[in-house]
């Protein structure tokens, strides 16, 4: 470590909050911490001069990559114009118009109009209060209960924070709301009937959420939010007929359906949202993330024309909306959206995500789905998980206090790649940027091969597991 660095990380240490992270033992030194000062493309760069591969997109939202100096120019460009302004009563920018027009038209039918926001949170706090407010409207004050999911994740406010599904969230913080409920979370992997199919297995989710709503009493039960693909709570497409299956019980008891597309949207599965891969047929959307791939803040809700009719009667009848948020439109977060979506029309980043999409699940499923340590090996488009087991005939878990998952994790870091321990089990995650070709894919595979076979040995030799199997590192 430079001395340069090590005077950085101790005025980090002194200084600065960070976001899921264990506060002592970094703020005392004890969990090394690292700088970042470059990256470009698929890769990063530290103050020691270390380059990793990031086979995440920082948190699955770099899509086009590192280092694009045309939205440097686009962000200057729109600042030196006009740097901020409000959008509350009827004020707006061009850039924002033209960029809710894009939207719009590239979101399944019958959406209608986008509000903005800062961040995923943000936006799925908005969704609640539109699906609280659409219901006073419509004079039915009991129904305002969500339906979350099991491992889903919509955020870390309060009220998103609660509809997150994960433990980690909500212990010690007085969480989940009241008005939060979960249902169970369609991971075919963890079914309790081996001999189940996946459509029988998305029967049985959709008859369990049917079973919650019946129990909480339909006329008290607004909305269930979802993602299409289960991200932080461990990348797990839906299994065969999943959301059809949900769709007929939504619809049998009105219940809206509000899609969180902050992972999905943009392209990471081959499609414009995850709405449209798996025909969700959405009342409501949530974007951030991909909208401008992280090089500027910027969330939205897209509220479909169900939604949008009763809130146009509710200000008839009380008057404004009465919700905002300063930054809510921001010109410069809307300059850095149009400028990213041009460079994923461009670069043709969606149809990449499908084509080299295919080819990371080929590569990892020839890779680890016979490995000893390997109990599932999932994923669709841009996205993949390898889910570690210490059976994988039994789909048994280690012991937690192993910390397989973040084992592996570090390994890969030894190796220079960065793939994302999940906070819900031994899980490894990858979402790398939709840039990436073939011959990264083949390379961030070798670099996991060699983490997760090192890690295998140590497990072996430990005695924490037994396998027949040779490894090869």
């Amino acid at each position: 470590m430079t001395l340069d660095t090590q005077k950085w990380l101790e005025m980090d240490r002194q200084n600065i909050f960070h976001a899921s992270t264990h506060l002592k033992q970094y703020a005392h030194g004890e969990i090394k911490g690292r700088i970042i000062t470059g990256a470009q493309g698929i890769r990063i760069t530290d103050s020691t001069g270390i380059e990793l591969i990031d086979a995440f997109a920082g948190l699955y939202c770099v899509n086009i990559g590192y280092g694009r100096s045309e939205m440097a120019e686009a962000i200057y460009e729109q600042a030196k114009k006009l740097a901020y302004y409000h959008t509350y009563v009827g004020h707006s920018n061009e850039a924002l118009i033209e960029l809710s027009d894009r939207i719009i038209k590239m979101a399944p039918a019958g959406m209608s109009k986008v509000y903005y926001g800062m961040s995923g949170s943000d936006a799925n706090e908005t969704q609640m209060k539109i699906v609280w407010y659409y219901n006073n409207v419509r004079g039915l004050p009991q129904k305002k209960k969500i339906i979350s999911r099991d491992r889903g994740y919509h955020g870390s406010t309060i009220a998103a924070g609660s509809l997150t599904g994960l433990d980690t969230f909500h212990a010690h913080f007085d969480l989940p709301l009241s008005r939060i409920k979960h249902t169970l979370a369609p991971v075919y992997y963890h079914r309790a009937d081996h001999d189940m199919s996946e459509r029988e297995f998305s029967h049985h989710c959709a008859n369990e959420l049917e079973k919650m709503i019946l129990a909480e009493g339909p006329d008290t039960v607004a909305a269930m939010i979802g993602e299409p693909v289960l991200g932080t709570g461990g990348i797990v497409p839906p299994p065969e007929g999943y959301w059809a299956e949900i769709n007929r019980v939504l619809d049998k008891y009105d219940i809206l359906l509000i899609a969180d597309e902050v992972v999905c949207g943009f392209g990471r599965l081959g499609s414009d949202f995850g709405s449209l891969h798996y025909d969700m047929k959405p009342d409501l959307m949530t974007i951030a993330k991909g909208l401008t791939s992280a090089y500027q803040p910027l969330s939205g809700v897209i509220v479909g024309d169900k939604v949008w009719k009763v809130l146009e009667q509710g200000t008839d009848e009380w008057g404004a909306f009465g919700h905002g948020y300063t930054y809510s439109g921001h010109p410069i977060g809307a300059a850095a959206a149009l400028c990213n979506l041009d460079i994923i029309a461009r670069e043709n980043l969606t149809e990449n995500a499908r084509d080299t999409g295919a080819y990371l699940q080929q590569r990892m499923h020839e890779t680890f789905a016979d490995h000893p340590l390997i109990g599932d090996t999932r994923g669709v488009g841009l996205l993949h998980a390898l889910e570690f087991s210490s059976n994988k005939a039994e789909r048994q878990h280690f012991d937690p206090s192993l910390k397989v998952g973040p084992q592996v994790a570090a390994a890969c870091l030894e190796q220079g790649l960065i793939a994302r321990a999940m906070p819900h089990g031994d899980i490894l995650g990858f979402a790398p940027p939709l840039v990436v070709n073939r011959d990264d894919i083949d390379n961030i595979v070798e670099r996991t091969a060699k983490a997760v076979n090192k890690v295998t040995d140590q497990l072996v030799r430990s005695g924490d597991f037994k396998t027949r199997d040779k490894v090869t590192a």
